[in-house]
């Protein structure tokens, strides 16, 4: 519990530092460009409801589907192949050669694919951080000592058995940091994919803001997608601590 105050004052402490030194600049260059966060959080306050919750809602959606996809897919792959290493042989060629390419670069294809709709975001999102969460899981499972395995193999236990024994319990911190990771990844993604064929994103609001030149309203939209962000890791924070406390 004093662990968990502690991080908690921390984050205060550094939020407040963050928010002290941006008011400074901003006062010191009195220019639009840099509005000071005093006038970014009173113009949240009255119009989050009215123009940026619907943005915020879409963003946060397409981030949830996206990733929970990934992880989920990308983690059956990975415990495969990490297990079996006749999968590995097989799938291993086909992830390297995969994984060093842009996605981005993938983007005009998906949108003739899927169109210009939410599933084209929404695969983009699986798209780019599913190859990074099936090679991590892939290594963690291959990290686990093999004696850990003699028990089971002893009492005669099945491969899914084992998997659900052994290997799932002990490759929580490889799903916990795929997360973490993929929240960055996706949210810098659909910032890109939200400027196409859509009207509701924090991508297009905030793109938006900055083409009618309201930079309150553009730095209003960046601080709510890094909020967005902030809460999808409190939230794997909060379900760690419930699920696994000994971590």
């Amino acid at each position: 519990m004093r662990i968990r105050e502690n991080k908690i004052t921390n984050f205060i402490l550094a939020l407040l530092l963050i928010f002290a030194i941006w008011q400074i600049v901003g006062m010191i260059m009195k220019s639009p460009i840099l509005p000071p966060p005093t006038k970014i959080m009173i113009n949240i306050f009255t119009t989050f409801r009215s123009h940026i919750a619907i943005h915020a809602l879409h963003s946060l959606r397409r981030i949830i589907i996206g990733l929970s996809l990934s992880v989920t897919l990308g983690t059956l792959i990975g415990v495969l192949m990490g297990y079996f290493k006749n999968i590995d042989s097989i799938l291993s060629p086909i992830i390297y050669f995969n994984y060093p390419i842009p996605k981005i670069a993938l983007l005009p294809i998906v949108m003739l694919m899927f169109g210009l709709g939410d599933l084209t975001k929404i695969f983009m999102i699986f798209l780019i951080t599913f190859f990074q969460i099936v090679v991590s899981i892939r290594d963690e499972v291959k990290n686990i000592p093999e004696e850990v395995f003699y028990p089971m193999y002893s009492v005669g236990a099945n491969n899914v058995e084992i998997i659900r024994e052994i290997i799932l319990p002990g490759i929580v911190p490889g799903i916990l940091t795929s997360l973490r990771i993929g929240i960055g990844t996706s949210i810098s993604v659909l910032f890109f994919t939200e400027n196409f064929g859509t009207e509701y994103g924090m991508g297009y609001f905030i793109m938006d803001s900055w083409m009618r030149v309201n930079y309150i309203q553009m730095y209003s939209g960046i601080l709510i997608l890094s909020f967005i962000g902030l809460v999808i890791f409190i939230t794997i924070d909060v379900i760690e601590n419930i699920c696994f406390p000994w971590r």
